[in-house]
């Protein structure tokens, strides 16, 4: 692990002793994310990094960007060979029709051309390469469907611990994650802890974004005093998420479990024009009022700031919130916050070269990073007792 920040000077320190030895890199880091579990409003930022620590099998669940166009490449070679074309006839076709190089690397990129195209070619080509798209977007739905009943979501479950425990003296957590997939979700149930994420707690199970505005509380029978409970944060999905469903009679977003048309922003330029349509306005609206709050802290992990229409607020409100504090994670952020790198990483960068004390650059795997940051609230009976009930259930299994 690496960090950047006013403290070092703005020199990148590396870890180098044990997490118990005294080092100057580690200590930083501690001092950071303590600053951060500690302040009056946390808003907490994760993107793919997070999903990338899951395991199936032994192996790496959740897909890269990578990942998901060879994914692309193999579905339409099962078509040719289905069809009896010769291999590569839809790739090639799709990348034709969509004005991209065969050998295209950038899926956000060939999406975005391909859905432009659409509009633009005439009926019959629009059409066929509408059909390719469809195959497309159904096999980036597949793959990140990739939670299985058996996987095991320990990181998950302990970043929450660490970050989602709040005393009732400070506002609740908000996470808001550009991931489609259910990590948190399952690993709030597993723990113990109740999330808000904009649908009614009951059989009705439609978003409505007066949910965030709730709370829950512990009341005894026969006490007249209630308490906030400990283990609830809120979630907001900023790209959406397999198991939201559109109506399109009603307009109204369910939560449906397996749905075969989840409602997602798919990887393209227009991530942009869609973040301001419903549901996504709601949590944009949402993530640039938490950033203008006073005393703020937002913890970035595995996010890449190659979203515009994130990144954009993030930067803004770092230049007039003189009270917010940020801190992001990622493996590849010396690199990437350097000359030729992204460009909102390296506005931060400079910034704690000027001796912006409010930020730091911390490289490090989101597996890496959850361990050191610290558990302020302790362990609470009801985390405990969903600990002792699931050790029966592996124990009887």
């Amino acid at each position: 692990m690496k960090i950047k920040s006013s403290q070092g000077g703005g020199r990148w320190l590396q870890v180098e002793a044990a997490e118990d030895g005294p080092d100057a890199a580690l200590a930083d880091i501690r001092r950071a994310l303590s600053s951060a579990v500690r302040s009056q409003n946390l808003v907490v930022l994760t993107g793919l990094g997070t999903s990338l620590c899951v395991v199936n099998d032994g192996a790496r669940a959740a897909p890269t960007m990578g990942e998901l166009l060879q994914g692309l490449k193999a579905a339409f070679a099962e078509i040719d060979h289905a069809k009896g074309s010769t291999e590569g006839t839809r790739w090639k076709s799709f990348t034709s029709l969509a004005n991209a190089a065969e050998d295209i690397a950038d899926l956000e990129y060939l999406m975005s051309r391909a859905t432009l195209a659409v509009d633009f070619l005439p009926e019959a080509q629009g059409s066929a390469l509408k059909e390719l798209l469809v195959v497309a977007e159904r096999v980036i739905r597949q793959k990140v469907d990739f939670l299985k009943d058996s996987t095991q979501l320990p990181v998950h479950e302990a970043f929450l611990r660490r970050v989602a425990r709040r005393s009732a003296r400070r506002a609740r957590t908000k996470v808001f994650t550009t991931n489609y997939d259910l990590c948190f979700e399952r690993a709030a149930r597993r723990s113990g802890f109740v999330v808000v994420d904009g649908f009614a707690f009951g059989s009705d199970d439609v978003f409505d974004s007066a949910q965030f505005a709730y709370d829950v509380v512990r009341r005894s029978a026969g006490e007249e005093k209630s308490d906030f409970i400990e283990n609830l944060f809120h979630l907001y999905k900023l790209h959406g998420s397999i198991d939201w469903e559109l109506d399109g009679k009603s307009g109204r977003i369910s939560r449906k479990p397996g749905s075969g048309k989840p409602l997602l922003i798919y990887p393209r330029s227009t991530k942009y024009e869609m973040a301001f349509s419903q549901p996504y306005i709601e949590m944009m609206g949402a993530l640039q009022g938490s950033l203008r709050a006073t005393n703020t802290t937002l913890l970035v992990i595995g996010f890449g700031f190659n979203d515009k229409h994130i990144a954009e607020p993030i930067l803004g409100a770092i230049r007039a919130n003189l009270s917010l504090n940020v801190i992001v994670v990622n493996p590849d952020i010396e690199g990437a916050s350097g000359n030729g790198g992204n460009t909102y990483l390296g506005a931060i960068s400079s910034l704690i070269d000027g001796g912006d004390a409010r930020l730091a650059l911390i490289a490090a795997k989101f597996e890496e990073i959850v361990p050191v940051v610290p558990d302020v609230i302790a362990e609470t009976e009801l985390e405990r007792h969903a600990e002792r009930i699931r050790a029966i259930g592996s124990f009887n299994g």
